[in-house]
């Protein structure tokens, strides 16, 4: 009979409009995900607002304002479980951060949401797809800069194995991908390899450059028929 007693259609609607908020909200963060196929994309996202937006808005209603914020506080300690487990680790380089961060971000919105801070949900959305879209051509940009050589860790080199016979067109196909994506270089060493085949090596000049950007042009360069082998590795400097 208590569950009978507890309904308040009042409060019902202000609960529809917190959910109807969160999944909305949290539905345009995570658009801006699935349509570059990262790990935690349209549902996820949704999901993780819905629910920071059901527990907030539960203890908003049962414990007041005072339940609210510590309940808060929980939807920040686990959401930070689910974050972790999105980021990798592949190849020398590290995987997920913003999908994680971004994560975070529709939690932080559920929760305004479930708060009955709906404009301030609203903003944070705005906030989040502006970090995840406007700002990514800034940071490419400077991703693209060569950093200083005393500082870098990590180089990346980006081999490819041809037949003795096709070694002219193997190196001109490598240093002409490598030139349309803007990706410079700091030394090209080619070296036999068995009886009939080369590897060229292409070691990168210090910048940074995403690991999946390199899969990419792996791939594309593994296609050419000029081409046996192509693969990239990072070498770390003692």
């Amino acid at each position: 009979m208590e569950a009978i007693e507890n309904i308040n259609v009042r409060s019902l609607l202000d609960t529809l409009v917190s959910l109807t908020t969160a999944f909305v909200m949290g539905g345009l963060i995570g658009f801006e995900r699935q349509v570059r196929q990262r790990t935690a994309g349209l549902r996820t996202n949704i999901l993780v607002a819905v629910g920071a937006a059901v527990f907030v808005d539960a203890a908003n209603r049962l414990h007041g304002h005072e339940g609210a914020v510590r309940t808060i506080s929980y939807v920040v300690s686990g959401i930070g479980f689910l974050g972790a487990g999105v980021i990798m680790r592949e190849q020398g380089n590290v995987r997920g951060l913003n999908t994680a961060a971004t994560l975070w971000g529709s939690a932080a919105v559920g929760a305004c949401a479930g708060s009955d801070l709906i404009l301030e949900a609203v903003l944070g959305t705005g906030f989040v797809l502006a970090a995840n879209t406007l700002l990514r051509p800034v940071a490419d940009r400077i991703n693209r800069q060569p950093m200083d050589g005393t500082t870098v860790e990590v180089t990346n080199t980006v081999t490819v194995i041809a037949t003795h016979t096709h070694r002219k067109e193997a190196l001109g196909a490598l240093e002409e991908m490598l030139e349309e994506a803007n990706i410079p270089t700091r030394d090209i060493e080619i070296r036999a390899f068995g009886e009939d085949e080369v590897t060229i090596e292409a070691t990168l000049t210090p910048a940074s450059v995403a690991g999946d950007e390199l899969d990419q042009l792996v791939a594309r360069i593994a296609a050419l028929s000029v081409i046996r082998q192509a693969f990239w590795s990072p070498s770390t400097r003692d």
